[in-house]
């Protein structure tokens, strides 16, 4: 088992930043890709990004130059830098990790950009 704790979400204007981070505790060891998730109002989740363990890192196009992802695998941690941010990026972002077998979510934490 995996737990994942996020935090970093909340209310910016365009234009603005967030950083957000999760944590995982538990069976840590077999932790491989990090990454996060989003899920706007009446839309289906969608990638934002993700990081292997060797530090290989995958974008949405929609975020591709504005978005930063990276992990401090000495505290299993996963990072968002959200950069100009724009109304469109309003969703909750949920954390993700996968182990052999099994892919593991974080609660969520909302992202709201206002105009």
């Amino acid at each position: 088992q995996v737990r994942l704790v996020e935090s970093g979400g909340g209310l910016v204007q365009a234009g603005g930043s967030l950083r957000l981070s999760c944590a995982a505790s538990g069976s840590i060891f077999r932790i491989n890709t990090m990454g996060w998730h989003r899920q706007a109002p009446g839309k289906q989740r969608e990638l934002v990004a993700t990081i292997t363990s060797a530090g290989t890192t995958n974008y949405a196009d929609s975020v591709k130059g504005r978005f930063t992802i990276s992990r401090d695998n000495a505290k299993n941690t996963v990072y968002l830098q959200m950069n100009s941010l724009k109304p469109e990026d309003t969703a909750v972002y949920y954390c993700l990790t996968t182990v052999p077998g099994a892919v593991y979510w974080g609660q969520g934490t909302q992202v709201t950009v206002s105009s």
